[in-house]
């Protein structure tokens, strides 16, 4: 691979922007692709890879550059250096690559390779927290959430097929397959913006991780239901509900902000979504007024986000232990709270994108304790090292 020069000064200015202003990785990714138009895919291939992939190893590079943590511009280029050398990538006959130490990078790479926080480019206390709470498997799962995630689209079946999706798809340039055992998912086979596509913008499909998409169908909704979704954001797995329910009954979609919600309404009006009411929350009054009302309710829980780091490999270096703990109280208020507007013989799901079982099943178990009008009915846990997609928890429970 030959380096452009003006595609390099692009990947170290969003690098700065990422490590020193704290802006994140994709908002930063999407603003540094529209600098110039004139860039191809591969440029814009070239561009968005190398800044994720250097802001994943962030302290692995920093450690064999040794630049301890300072991100001076002199320093930001001897990390490239580092990701180019690793990579195989002969470095040009830039004043930037003078003295690159590619024999010691090398030397320096394979000895770190025996302690985990620098080969798993973690913070140390990621990486005892992860000991902790899960054990021996910790190192498998963090060696999965260092790997570049895959494009999985979640077919619109209000709209078509998977088989239709797929041909039109094809039609497009761009080929996918099928994920056995999800039923909606295709993954596409090499990594395009398929935000450009006809089909996206005819509301065909949604981009989803495939773990993400077992939320929906995991609270066993029928047509006809009221459904709240409390915690619906953009309204992913919201949309994928009014597919499930085939535009019969009623969701209504909550959430604290309202400009999430706002992009649901886009997105519901792309997608043919009809039965989508949108409602935030501003304080409990909104809560009061659906308690015991819904058949179903989904909490797709605010959570540390560590079962989603393949997509957002910046968030190692946002996230702290103080953030978990306050996250954990949220969690606890947030299902004592809304679990009230589940009306006598409905379901509800409490779902994480997170792999710690205190986010999860030890909240779950809490909330049984002092809620005995809920019964589990089943829980799963969705690992990163075993299905190859993000790490979720769901759990089913239901009112007496």
């Amino acid at each position: 691979m030959r380096l452009h020069r003006n595609l390099v000064f692009a990947v170290i200015q969003a690098l700065d922007l990422i490590y020193n202003e704290q802006e994140y990785a994709d908002k930063v990714v999407q603003k540094t692709l529209k600098l110039d138009s004139r860039w191809g895919s591969r440029d814009r291939k070239f561009i968005a890879e190398t800044i994720y992939e250097m802001v994943r190893w962030k302290r692995l590079y920093n450690e064999i550059a040794g630049t301890k943590g300072h991100y001076t511009r002199d320093n930001l280029w001897k990390n490239f250096a580092v990701w180019a050398i690793l990579k195989g990538i002969s470095l040009p006959d830039w004043k930037y690559f003078t003295d690159t130490p590619t024999r010691r990078i090398k030397g320096k790479f394979d000895e770190l390779q025996k302690i985990r926080k620098f080969r798993e480019s973690i913070p140390d206390w990621m990486d005892e927290l992860g000991v902790s709470a899960l054990g021996s498997k910790w190192d498998v799962e963090i060696k999965e959430l260092n790997q570049q995630a895959r494009v999985i689209l979640r077919v619109n079946t209000l709209k078509t097929t998977k088989q239709e999706l797929q041909k039109i798809l094809r039609d497009e340039e761009i080929d996918t397959e099928v994920i056995p055992k999800y039923p909606d998912a295709l993954v596409l086979v090499e990594r395009k913006n398929v935000f450009l596509t006809q089909a996206f913008k005819k509301g065909l499909f949604e981009v989803q991780d495939a773990s993400s998409q077992l939320v929906a169908p995991f609270l066993d909704v029928r047509p006809g239901q009221k459904v709240v979704d409390t915690c619906a954001g953009a309204g992913g797995k919201t949309l994928h509900l009014a597919s499930l329910m085939e535009n019969k009954g009623q969701i209504i979609a909550m959430d604290i902000h309202a400009h999430k919600l706002a992009e649901l309404k886009k997105r519901a009006k792309r997608d043919g979504a009809h039965n989508i009411e949108t409602r935030p929350i501003e304080g409990t009054k909104a809560i009061k007024k659906l308690n015991g009302k819904a058949d179903r309710v989904l909490i797709d829980a605010p959570c540390s986000g560590l079962g989603v780091l393949k997509r957002n490999p910046d968030s190692k270096w946002k996230l702290n232990p103080e953030f978990i703990e306050r996250i954990k109280k949220t969690q606890a208020e947030i299902l004592d709270q809304y679990s009230s507007m589940v009306k006598s013989g409905g379901k509800l799901v409490y779902a994480t994108c997170s792999i710690l079982p205190s986010e999860n099943e030890l909240q779950v178990k809490a909330f049984l304790k002092n809620h005995s009008e809920f019964t589990l009915i089943k829980d799963k846990k969705v690992s990163p090292a075993a299905s190859g997609f993000d790490g979720f928890y769901m759990a089913l429970m239901e009112k007496k």
